[in-house]
């Protein structure tokens, strides 16, 4: 029986247990709305992110509250008024973190003929079907998932008309396990005639198609090879998941229970073999899709080598309050850049404390600005 993906993110990215309390530890960030309650008609334009310059003094010799920067701005425009105190402090820090590191956008190459980013904007469901509780793409029959499908991309469309959208199926084909398996890998590949399926439903839509690894005890070494049949075609992508990765001081470990991790070099492996056979096929560039929700889950992150044949997304995992996944993307995406971010929504975990699921709107103001989308 397929053994079911944690997720793990009862704490943010890095944090240490005397941090503090979260979000509502820090300034508020002094926000203000109309006298009616709108919201403003579009996002701004970022101005750099620099912050407001020494605050003046009035007449009467008061100091004047300084004018908000671009950060609250964005916040301002983009957050609706049910989200709490915590969840607008921790948005201003993360667009903050964006906007003042001077590592976005990354210095790369300029993307080959073909590519999808940062042209389009990926929008996937996740999981796998023998299982309805991995993920929206086995919780629900094909048809039902396929129609809710169509209306989430169709949300995003609307929210960014000037990024086109490019649906994708985010299929689990090593899903780690609790058990060890004849191998004992703790780990369960999924037969070629499951991706052939998905792979059906996704062309059907006009989606592309990635493929993801949850090494267990095994490698990605190991479990990379027998995709490549699958990864040879031009619609086909990639996906690594550090979280069950038990490897890196995890070995012993049982896969959810112990978040796992990910060097630099198991990166560099999977972009060598992309790359490959972008050249051997002449195939448009692939994308590589990296899970990170701790800092400590992909290690060595400034070794990983950027290379025009394979366009690498690191995406922020985690589940949680809005304050909290805005928190994690600040420190494990924003703050570290690799090439391009992406952002993860779940349809329970998110909500299960009552708030509102983040709409495309709201994680547009995220800087850099996430161009990959992910709902399980």
């Amino acid at each position: 029986m397929v053994w079911l993906c944690l997720g793990l993110m009862a704490l943010a990215c890095g944090r240490e247990p005397s941090a503090g309390a979260g979000p509502a530890a820090r300034a508020a960030p002094g926000q203000t709305r109309d006298s009616a309650g709108g919201e403003a008609s579009q996002i701004p334009v970022d101005s750099g992110g620099g912050s407001a310059a020494a605050v003046p003094l009035d007449s009467t010799g008061k100091r004047r509250r300084p004018p908000p920067d671009s950060a609250i701005l964005i916040q301002i425009a983009t957050q609706p008024k049910r989200r709490t105190k915590a969840d607008s402090i921790s948005l201003v820090a993360s667009i903050r973190t964006g906007l003042k590191n001077p590592g976005w956008p990354v210095k790369g190459p300029t993307p080959l003929a073909g590519s999808l980013l940062p042209a389009k904007r990926i929008v996937a469901f996740y999981g796998n079907p023998l299982s309805k509780k991995m993920g929206i793409l086995g919780e629900l029959p094909p048809d039902q998932m396929l129609a809710r499908f169509d209306s989430i991309v169709a949300q995003w469309r609307a929210a960014d008309p000037a990024t086109p959208v490019q649906p994708a199926l985010h299929l689990v084909v090593s899903v780690a396990q609790g058990l060890p398996g004849k191998d004992a890998m703790y780990r369960q590949r999924s037969d070629p005639g499951l991706i052939e399926k998905v792979y059906g439903w996704a062309r059907s839509k006009g989606a592309i198609t990635i493929l993801d690894i949850q090494a267990g005890k095994s490698t990605i070494d190991s479990e990379l090879p027998r995709l490549i049949p699958f990864l040879s075609r031009p619609d086909v992508h990639l996906g690594l998941d550090p979280e069950f990765n038990m490897h890196y001081n995890r070995e012993g470990r049982i896969p959810g229970t112990k978040i796992g991790a990910m060097d630099a070099r198991d990166v560099n492996y999977a972009i060598d073999q992309l790359a490959a056979l972008v050249t051997k096929y002449h195939l448009p560039p692939k994308v590589l899709v990296v899970h990170r929700f701790t800092t400590n889950m992909l290690q060595h992150v400034s070794n990983i080598r950027i290379d025009p044949r394979v366009q690498v997304v690191i995406n922020m995992d985690g589940w949680g309050q809005p304050w909290l996944k805005f928190d994690t993307y600040a420190k494990c995406e924003a703050a570290q850049p690799v090439e391009y971010t992406g952002f993860k929504l779940f349809f329970h975990n998110d909500t299960r404390k009552g708030d509102p699921l983040l709409a495309p709107r709201e994680v547009l103001a995220l800087r850099p600005r996430p161009i990959y989308i992910q709902y399980q």
